[in-house]
């Protein structure tokens, strides 16, 4: 090199200098493409792209149920911990206020015109009546669910199923969980491909052919990106090296992810709303809704108590049955609402939080590797070749502007 020209000096310093950058761009792409777009974009099958998780939306959705029912145990033991009596408490709580309108709406529709002329003191003590019975019936009522809960709800459809229809927040799952790992990525390149750069640097000054840079440029966006992923996962146990410690760097976060992955598992998928919905539109809905039906007839009739035989005869017979079919979809309309408060909601997610933490922390490497490694390892080699594609691009650019080839 001491007989090159200053402008011949820089060329070849710029060699490292472009391997750091291709690196850096290669990798940066790498994780991009991983996650983004969220939809196809382009020409099927072919010509376009859909990031690689929300492409297996369904199988990554899967993967994710997997981890989270693995950690929290059966259905019934995570309904023992959000506590069906509580719920019953709160539904009461927040039902109660609306009594009055409820059993207006109820009565209006049919028979307004006895309604109308009941004086407002034996409307209250209809108010007062369904106040005194409703709690026990919800309770009742709750009691069902819990003994049947196993049957009623399919945890594991309904994760699935929000996660598929969700991409965004499947796809903020992985990067909030892996993102140090992501950051490690894109930075690698620049180091990682800077040393691939001096050593094509010496090549090329001893043997300038062609082609060598268009390779070496290949092999810097292909490697940049195969060593990254092997340092986030390997090795997957402990190993240690004269009193140092060596492991994946993602296994090494495996307190911290859990903390991250419980939080949004249990705040924002696992909710006492979803699972309440789930029960109400799933493919259990039916008996769920014949449940909450034949509990909730029992109002009317309770409410009537006495003067059963009266109100029959004023309403007529069929007439009482359709006030209490109407009691009862009302009461399957009411439960969909019931839990919609988020204080209520964040407060039982916190339970289920702190167990989902204290057991993923017990996850053997193995386990805990797969909360991550699926979004590498679906179509990893599309990603590690277009980092390599690149590479001999950018080498190829650098032979003709740089070089003048």
């Amino acid at each position: 090199m001491l007989n090159l020209t200053t402008t011949e000096i820089l060329q070849y310093l710029s060699i490292p200098v472009v391997a750091a950058l291709v690196g850096w761009v290669t990798n940066w792409m790498a994780v991009k493409l991983m996650f983004y777009p969220l939809e196809f974009i382009g020409i099927r099958p072919f010509f376009g792209w859909q990031g690689i998780v929300p492409m297996k939306a369904r199988k990554m959705a899967g993967i994710s149920v997997d981890t989270s029912l693995a950690t929290l145990g059966s259905v019934r033991e995570i309904a023992g911990e959000i506590n069906l009596q509580l719920m019953a408490g709160h539904a009461i709580q927040v039902v109660d206020p609306l009594i009055e309108s409820y059993t207006e709406e109820a009565m209006l529709a049919e028979s307004p015109t006895l309604w109308n002329n009941l004086p407002q003191r034996v409307k209250n003590q209809i108010f007062a009546r369904i106040r005194r019975e409703l709690p026990d019936i919800v309770e009742e009522l709750m009691t069902d669910v819990e003994e049947q809960i196993e049957s009623l709800l399919d945890l594991k459809r309904m994760i699935q199923n929000h996660l598929t229809e969700n991409k965004e927040l499947l796809v903020r799952i992985f990067l909030e969980v892996g993102a140090k790992e992501f950051r490690f990525i894109i930075n690698s390149g620049i180091f990682f491909g800077f040393a691939f750069g001096v050593v094509q640097m010496v090549v090329w000054y001893l043997y300038p052919a062609w082609w060598i840079l268009p390779l070496f440029g290949l092999l810097v966006g292909y490697a940049t990106n195969w060593i990254a992923l092997r340092l986030i996962f390997q090795p997957l146990e402990p190993v240690h090296v004269m009193g140092v410690k060596f492991q994946g760097l993602f296994l090494q976060r495996q307190q911290e992810v859990s903390n991250t992955y419980s939080h949004i598992v249990t705040h924002e998928i696992l909710t006492i709303r979803n699972m309440i919905s789930e029960m109400l539109t799933g493919p259990n809905s039916d008996r769920v809704h014949g449940m909450i039906r034949m509990h909730f007839r029992r109002v009317v009739d309770e409410t009537a108590g006495y003067s059963k035989a009266i109100v029959q005869s004023t309403l007529g017979p069929t007439g009482f049955a359709n006030l209490k079919t109407s009691a009862a979809e009302k009461a399957v309309e009411i439960a969909g609402k019931t839990f919609d408060d988020p204080a209520f909601n964040s407060d039982r997610a916190e339970v289920i939080q702190n167990i989902m933490e204290e057991r993923m922390k017990l996850l053997t490497p193995l386990q805990f590797q797969n909360m991550l490694r699926p979004a590498f390892q679906e179509d990893e080699w599309k990603l590690v070749v277009a980092g390599g594609v690149l590479g001999m691009m950018a080498g190829v650019a650098q032979l003709i502007f740089i070089f003048g080839a």
